[in-house]
């Protein structure tokens, strides 16, 4: 039989990875991409990408997005009441199971698995233990193009947000820095490659720096048409 996933979508390269997997996988059919999205910033609560961002590049996948909004400063539990909400909304649709682009954060997976385990659901982890470095040269040779939206300043210049997830920034990144930014070194926006009908049209914005983070604001524009 096959089941139905929801994807938790991020918009980066992991999740779009991962996606790329799973639709090739007869076991499962994708019924969505699952963000959370903070009111009133109307971005992406981890990375700060717009949402008709992510609207236009669930439509170039031509799968339905399934925004998650939270208030502005949310607490953990209001968080996950706001994602239980939407679990249940799904369950009632005959989804059971979600999919996570994780790599390797065995504390990461624990969470989700339990969170889900609550619910009466399961979790799917298609890039699991993948080693870094490969699952980096693999998004790159499928040719998905993706920029990096923010950056952890800690361990990485601010001048890193905005530059292209290419060979050239995988050669610049300093010592034990992960080449997906699994512990969180950085975030990207996914714009092109196999899945996409189109690309996604954006022009990259302005730099800011808050707190620990160094952001790249991507702004969206419109296809030509005629």
């Amino acid at each position: 039989m096959v089941e139905k996933v929801i994807m938790s979508w991020s918009g980066g390269k992991d999740s779009t990875l991962a996606l790329y997997y799973l639709l090739r996988d007869p076991r499962y059919r994708v019924v969505g991409l699952l963000t959370t999205f903070t009111q009133g910033y109307e971005r992406v609560s981890m990375s700060g990408i717009r949402f008709p961002l992510l609207q236009a590049q669930a439509q170039a996948i031509g799968l339905p997005l399934r925004p998650v909004w939270i208030p502005q400063d949310a607490s953990n539990d209001t968080y996950e009441g706001a994602m239980r909400q939407a679990l249940n909304t799904l369950t009632q649709e005959g989804v059971r199971i979600a999919a996570f682009g994780d790599l390797f954060l065995e504390d990461v997976r624990a969470y989700r698995e339990r969170m889900l385990d609550q619910i009466g659901w399961h979790a799917l982890f298609p890039l699991w233990k993948r080693p870094t470095p490969l699952v980096a040269q693999e998004v790159l040779s499928l040719g998905f193009k993706a920029i990096v939206v923010c950056v952890d300043t800690q361990v990485l210049p601010p001048s890193f947000a905005g530059r292209e997830f290419d060979q050239n920034l995988l050669a610049d990144l300093p010592p034990g820095v992960d080449p997906c930014g699994e512990n969180g070194e950085f975030h990207t926006f996914v714009y092109q490659g196999p899945l996409f009908r189109h690309p996604v049209l954006f022009t990259p914005g302005q730099r800011v720096v808050r707190g620990r983070w160094a952001y790249c604001d991507l702004v969206p524009e419109q296809a030509p048409t005629g």
